[in-house]
């Protein structure tokens, strides 16, 4: 020992190259291992959201963006998914942490099973949840309620067809007519002879969910197996503007180069969808767009964007992005003589809002948009200087009750609208009770009865 002591004193490189090699080990393992933090950092996401392709596509990702931007953060980057329909939002935070935001757009039915699955954060649907979907889904609370659902935007199912096509509107039975493939021909609609080609979103997308309940469920048909199916809305209405023979159905922002034509609900006057027509879900293909989570939520993230969503800059990116916001303005009715002369007079003088309230299933109370259009409404009239006296509420029934019973219903639903505002402050000048006069839907099935079950908001100059 003593010998090999000495040998060292005599040589010291053996000992300090030893020394050297011993503290690069030592200085090596913290640096693996940030770097694999920084990894796992990079690639865990602060929130998952899975559904709806229409919303996925382009809504999501910019309101996403929007509330980033929002907060003062500026390095935002949205790249390509593993899979198509998918994609990743990258940001750096103010506190140079780095973000991660994945969103999966294959349907909304698949955001529902995401949930269940602890796949996703978020559930975002173009169509209200299933009960089947709401019940897998209890162990995250009451996906019903106004914790849970969230909606965000409006949006219309366009009918398309080739720009060059003639029609201009069809009725709600025509068009069940031909998405069952039992009106196969253009000449037996009043166009010009030719076979009609069916195009239609894929059984997962909440297109097709929105378009069954509206349209097939309650002619009792089922799409034609003829029928082409698509996942991608692009690329669906790119099809159609490309077809002469081709109809299809999509949402609002994506008609793009094809043309849409009215609809006519059964005792109904046609309607395109435009956006005043869709704010107040009088058109009759006319769906919410909606956000679902979990309640409570300990995510900030989701958190701060359903928030975002239901703001003023949020609800701008909506329209930005060829969706109805849900800011409520004024409108001019045009008088015209079928109109009840109540209605009329009113029509006359005063304004219409773009805001329709309407009620849960089954219940008197405000459904969760209408609850939101409360405090809308009441920021509305705060900055209109009419929240004295200058409001008028007018109530819809459906046919489904004798005529006088219906007249009753409609006024009782605006009094429940007028006493939510009054809790707030705000005095109401009239109310009108209107029945089941003017309806907006079939009152053949829930769907439309729900939608006839209604109150209108009008403001006096």
């Amino acid at each position: 020992m003593l010998h090999f002591a000495s040998a060292c004193e005599r040589n010291p490189w053996p000992r300090l190259i030893s020394w050297l090699l011993l503290a690069s080990c030592c200085y090596a393992l913290p640096l693996a291992a940030r770097a694999a933090s920084q990894d796992t950092d990079s690639a865990r996401s602060d929130l998952r959201i899975e559904g709806s392709n229409t919303l996925g596509a382009e809504l999501i990702p910019a309101l996403l963006k929007g509330m980033l931007q929002q907060q003062g953060i500026r390095q935002i980057q949205l790249e390509p998914g593993a899979q198509a329909n998918e994609q990743i939002l990258l940001a750096l935070g103010r506190d140079g942490r780095h973000l991660r935001f994945d969103i999966a757009a294959h349907g909304s039915s698949t955001g529902f099973t995401a949930l269940a699955q602890g796949r996703a954060d978020l559930a975002a649907s173009s169509r209200l949840i299933k009960a089947a979907e709401s019940q897998a889904l209890a162990h995250l609370g009451d996906m019903r309620s106004a914790a849970s659902e969230h909606i965000i935007g409006l949006d219309g199912l366009a009918i398309i067809v080739h720009p060059d096509n003639p029609l201009k509107a069809l009725s709600s039975t025509q068009l069940a007519q031909v998405f069952a493939g039992q009106v196969r021909d253009w000449s037996e609609l009043g166009g010009p002879q030719g076979s009609i080609v069916l195009y239609a979103r894929d059984e997962q997308s909440g297109t097709f969910d929105s378009f069954n309940e509206l349209l097939l469920k309650p002619n009792a048909v089922q799409l034609s197996a003829t029928a082409k199916r698509f996942e991608d809305s692009s690329t669906l209405s790119a099809g159609v503007s490309q077809d002469r023979q081709a109809i299809g159905f999509i949402g609002l922002p994506y008609v793009r180069h094809s043309k849409p034509l009215a609809v006519s609900a059964p005792d109904a006057q046609a309607m395109l969808p435009s956006p005043s027509l869709i704010a107040t879900e009088d058109y009759p293909l006319a769906r919410r767009l909606y956000l679902y989570s979990p309640a409570p939520s300990n995510n900030p993230w989701l958190q701060q964007l359903v928030a975002f969503a239901h703001s003023d800059a949020g609800q701008a990116i909506v329209k930005q992005a060829g969706f109805v916001g849900q800011n409520i303005q004024a409108m001019t009715v045009e008088v015209q003589a079928d109109m009840p002369s109540a209605y009329q007079q009113l029509a006359a003088t005063a304004l219409r809002l773009s805001v329709n309230f309407r009620f849960a299933e089954g219940s008197a109370s405000l459904d969760n948009k209408a609850q939101q259009d409360l405090k809308r409404l009441l920021s509305y009239l705060q900055a209109e200087h009419k929240l004295s006296g200058k409001v008028v509420l007018v109530g819809f029934a459906d046919s489904k009750s004798a005529a006088q019973r219906a007249e009753l219903l409609s006024r009782l639903r605006a009094m429940a609208v007028r006493r939510e505002l009054q809790r707030a402050g705000a005095q109401v000048q009239n109310m009108l009770g209107m029945g089941a006069a003017m309806p907006v839907a079939s009152n053949t099935g829930d769907e439309g009865r729900v939608k006839n079950r209604r109150v209108e908001v009008w403001v006096y100059p």
